[in-house]
């Protein structure tokens, strides 16, 4: 047992994917790149405007929090969060304090140990719904403000403290990601502060046994841009705070930075408390009767099968290993096309139980290791592949009966990828079909064994790797028509009698 508890909480800020901000009708377009250009007399807070709450902005938070299994409030309210800082033109935030939109639901975060995943619930707090701040440009000495940004939708996710692991915490924000990209509420690309994640650790001294309640002073770290940072930082403060403990001293609250760089955490300044914002109630917007409002059988019927159901249904129907599993399931495109890869499969040869399992299997390998090497060397997503899941099973069903050798099939697969052809088509036209006849086999194998006395020679004194070398000469030969299997029978037959 470590002498030391570590406990974490996140506070998670993930822009909205919607048309408009979230109290105007500004576009929301955070790839815009001219400054002050998505910015009206509301957003910029000048006196007498009045906000307007988004309606498609409410619903995606709705919906958010019926992913994370959350109780959504009946009546929920905005507040004014009150601070001033250069980004923020109101001198105060919109945002939710006591009636937020979520509240108390979980994520179950997923590891794989030993082959086998494994589950666990991390409780989440509340939900709620706020505005962006502009964003602040320091060049040459000076600092710019670009209001672009400036009241774009947020959701904020608060989790309870009940994270307590670096490791823990990377996967509950690399999960909240997925399920973010499921729904396609938000692209929630870290890099581009598109999904913000601010960590709360304390760690207390393990006396009073696991029982304990006593936690640690909090520490807040921001500047967290990566899921890789998140588990960084983590990691360090854990190490600073122990260490400060070991020496007698106390650790106190702050907000610190994460200096990539410089892989440590920095001071930034003393943490603020929540009544040092002032919160009160939104006067210019009235409260929400959420299920007056919003069609919440509609939003939970919308919502699409998410990352663990996807796991346990794919590790049930397709007899996949856990880890192939999360790679289809973090790549939802990928994921469907597989499935209908295997719909186009099962519709060409009826199969099941291990015959079934060994077909499917051969499409994942294929389809992991080389569809997605040519769509990386093409820069092509999913949405633009030229070979369709129906050609993609009709070669893989070719493989699976021996029709073609592994070689053949890379090679149609990568002339299929570039035309969008039927690689049945291909096959016959460039008489490619795999070759058992042990006539035709034997003359080239002759050929071959007659053009490397130096490997026969190896091969007559045991080495295994002279026989794999003629093999490989002999299906240079037949440019990879004749099975592999029996060429090796062949050769071992001519060289032994």
């Amino acid at each position: 047992m470590t002498k030391y508890t570590p406990t974490i909480g996140l506070e998670i800020h993930i822009e909205l994917k919607t048309k408009h901000k979230m109290f105007c009708e500004c576009l929301n377009d955070p790839e815009e790149k001219r400054p002050n250009l998505n910015i009206c007399p509301i957003c910029l807070a000048h006196p007498g405007v009045l906000p307007k709450p988004n309606k498609e902005a409410m619903e995606k938070v709705l919906q958010l929090g019926l992913a994370l299994n959350c109780h959504l409030s009946d009546i929920a309210k905005f507040d004014r969060k009150n601070y001033f800082y250069p980004d923020l033109p109101k001198g105060y935030q919109i945002s939710q304090y006591d009636k937020p939109f979520c509240q108390n639901g979980y994520l179950e975060i997923s590891d794989i140990k030993e082959g086998v995943y494994q589950f666990k619930k991390i409780p989440i707090r509340r939900i709620h719904l706020e505005e962006d701040t502009a964003r602040l440009i320091h060049e040459g000495g000076s600092s710019f403000v670009d209001f672009n940004r400036a009241g774009i939708p947020l959701a904020e996710l608060v989790t309870e403290p009940e994270i307590h692991s670096a490791k823990e915490a990377r996967r509950f924000c690399e999960e909240l990601h997925l399920i973010i990209k499921y729904l396609d509420i938000g692209d929630a690309d870290m890099e581009k502060g598109e999904m913000r994640c601010e960590v709360n650790i304390s760690i207390a001294a393990n006396e009073l046994g696991d029982s304990s309640k006593v936690l640690g002073t909090k520490v807040e770290i921001k500047n967290l841009n990566s899921f890789r940072a998140v588990e960084e930082a983590i990691k360090y403060e854990i190490e600073r705070q122990t260490e400060m403990l070991e020496k007698g001293e106390k650790v106190i609250q702050e907000t610190r930075g994460w200096d990539e760089k410089e892989k440590k955490t920095t001071s930034q300044r003393i943490k603020e408390e929540a009544h040092d914002y002032r919160y009160f109630p939104e006067p210019d917007l009235k409260p929400i009767k959420t299920a007056e409002v919003f069609p919440l059988d509609d939003l939970q019927r919308a919502i699409p099968e998410l990352p663990n159901d996807k796991r346990l249904r794919f590790l049930k129907e397709y007899g996949l290993k856990a880890q192939e599993v999360e790679e289809l399931v973090y790549e939802p495109q990928m994921a469907d096309y597989f499935e209908k890869v295997i719909m186009e499969l099962d519709g060409l040869k009826s199969t099941e139980g291990k015959e079934r399992e060994e077909r499917i299997k051969l499409a994942y390998n294929y389809l992991s290791t080389d569809l997605k090497a040519l769509m990386i060397q093409n820069a092509c997503g999913i949405e633009s592949l030229k070979i369709t899941p129906h050609s993609f099973a009709i070669l893989i069903d070719f493989l699976d009966k021996k029709m073609i050798s592994s070689a053949v099939g890379k090679a149609v697969l990568a002339e299929v990828f570039e035309s969008g052809a039927n690689p049945e088509v291909v096959i016959k036209e460039k008489n490619l079909l795999q070759v058992f006849d042990t006539a035709e086999i034997d003359e080239i194998a002759k050929l071959v064994i007659n053009q490397n006395p130096q490997a026969v020679a190896d091969f007559k004194k045991g080495k295994v790797n002279a026989l794999q070398f003629l093999a490989g000469q002999v299906m240079k030969e037949s440019k990879g028509r004749f099975n592999p299997q029996l060429v090796q029978e062949r050769i071992k037959n001519l060289l032994t009698n």
